[in-house]
């Protein structure tokens, strides 16, 4: 019987959009990207030229740091474009894709006959290793350092975020190989909802499978790191999104990298939110088509509303997120009296708008406006009160700000993701943008211990 946890902290936010349980189809791309910048810390390198053939599963850059980690193409074709940006950053590698897809062969293997180097070895050969993250610093995980845990969290809890259970249908043998060599390595922890509880999630084998019960953060990975096996200093976990999961057993059971994927199309401004199935690095034009439009003052998300990165039709599906997400972007918006006025319509965290009174089950529609300037931190236990993490949350985001390493360091920094604190960047009284602030701090301690 799976193992219970209770959070009392957090905030559930309820947004107009979700994503309803259809299945719409995608036709296939004539081009494909795989864009660096979804591998947090990663320097790529690339290895291959405009004009050269390359399979699906050939690498197209590798890590500058650890050359024998390297990023597979999801589709075979002709490489029509390396992209670079100013000072010649790596934007994107553009694959056009055969009519016919090859996929490079590998060995067929039993993760079950493996052990954890051998494991480490096929996912650096299959380009998948640096699609695992790993803590402290919340990065792509490095091949150098063996860590002490692994940790899965397939319960998803963002603001309008894909139902895992749903992408799952049909891959749910990929999903036990992947857990099973991930098992290999090291302790493998399995973290879901308590709806997740009579499915199939809860009978995984070869991993310790926990119900995370409460509101929104629960279901992030580095609050379940935070309460079953939390990181000291010198100390790595690895955490695995539940999608890559798929991608490993994939791999493993077929001797192929087959990165096709299930994402939500949500939101308010979403015209049919349903879900698809598509490819990693299909352009979101293709994906969205009859979906969504270029509308003005609307914004489209690469995520999650909280999490999510910026991103428009020229964008492609990226490899860590799980929805594309379409809200108001509310700079078109002229409110009579402003903040003044009595509201019934919009979201607050607190009883400020009558909205309350409806409940928790009304659904909203939020745009993107922060609905105020920049100001001083006002301490106030805001964060605290949102993060169900053993930690002093305002005064981590203190230290960050004023660069005391020894402090973040006693603070907990170890053990927290920018994702962590989304929910207390969206109640935050002033107006801090907290994940980019903890994405500064992170950097900073880890270039200093590098």
């Amino acid at each position: 019987m799976a193992n219970v946890i209770k959070l009392r902290k957090g905030l559930d936010i309820n947004l107009k959009g979700k994503a309803a349980m259809t299945r719409m189809p995608v036709k296939p791309s004539e081009e494909y990207a795989l864009v660096p910048e979804d591998f947090v810390g990663v320097a790529p390198k690339v290895v291959v030229r405009e004009g050269d053939q390359v399979e699906a599963g050939d690498f197209l850059f590798v890590s500058k740091a650890f050359p024998n980690v390297g990023f597979a193409s999801p589709v075979s074709g002709k490489v029509t474009a390396v992209v670079r940006g100013d000072r010649r950053k790596l934007l994107c590698v553009k694959v056009a894709a055969d009519k016919v897809q090859r996929f490079k062969k590998f060995e067929v293997r039993d993760p079950k006959q493996m052990d954890g180097e051998a494991v480490v070895s096929a996912l650096l050969e299959g380009g998948l290793f640096g699609y695992i993250l790993q803590l402290p610093y919340a990065v792509s995980a490095t091949p150098d350092a063996r860590p002490k845990a692994i940790f899965v969290s397939a319960f998803r809890d963002m603001p309008l975020a894909a139902d895992f259970s749903f992408e799952l249908e049909g891959d749910e043998k990929a999903f036990q190989t992947g857990l099973t060599a991930l098992s290999r390595i090291a302790k493998t922890y399995l973290g879901i909802s308590p709806a997740q509880a009579s499915g199939p999630l809860a009978s995984m084998a070869d991993a310790e499978v926990n119900v995370f019960d409460g509101p929104c953060p629960a279901g992030n990975v580095g609050v379940q790191v935070n309460h079953l096996d939390p990181v000291n200093k010198g100390e790595v976990v690895w955490t695995v999104p539940p999608t890559v999961v798929i991608f490993i057993g994939r791999y493993f059971a077929q001797g192929k990298v087959d990165l096709r994927r299930t994402i939500a199309l949500c939101g308010s401004e979403m015209a049919n939110p349903c879900y698809v199935e598509t490819i990693v690095g299909q352009p979101l034009a293709d994906i969205l088509e009859g979906h969504y439009s270029d509308k003005k003052h609307v914004r489209l998300i690469s995520g999650n509303p909280l999490t999510g990165k910026v991103t428009s039709l020229e964008g492609y599906a990226a490899a860590n997120a799980s929805e594309v997400t379409a809200i108001p972007e509310g700079d078109n918006v002229d409110e009579m009296l402003g903040w003044i006025m009595p509201r019934f319509k919009q979201f607050s965290a607190n009883r400020s708008y009558f909205s309350w009174l409806f409940g928790k089950k009304k659904e909203y529609v939020a745009d993107a406006r922060i609905k105020g300037g920049e100001r001083h931190i006002i301490m106030s236990g805001e964060y605290d009160s949102v993060l169900p993490m053993d930690i002093y949350a305002e005064y981590l985001i203190k230290a960050i700000i004023t660069g005391n390493i020894d402090r973040m360091e006693q603070l907990g920094i170890y053990e927290v993701a920018p994702e962590d604190f989304a929910v207390a960047e969206f109640i935050d009284s002033s107006k801090l943008e907290l994940q980019r602030i903890v994405r500064e701090g992170l950097d900073m301690l880890r270039k200093e211990n590098a």
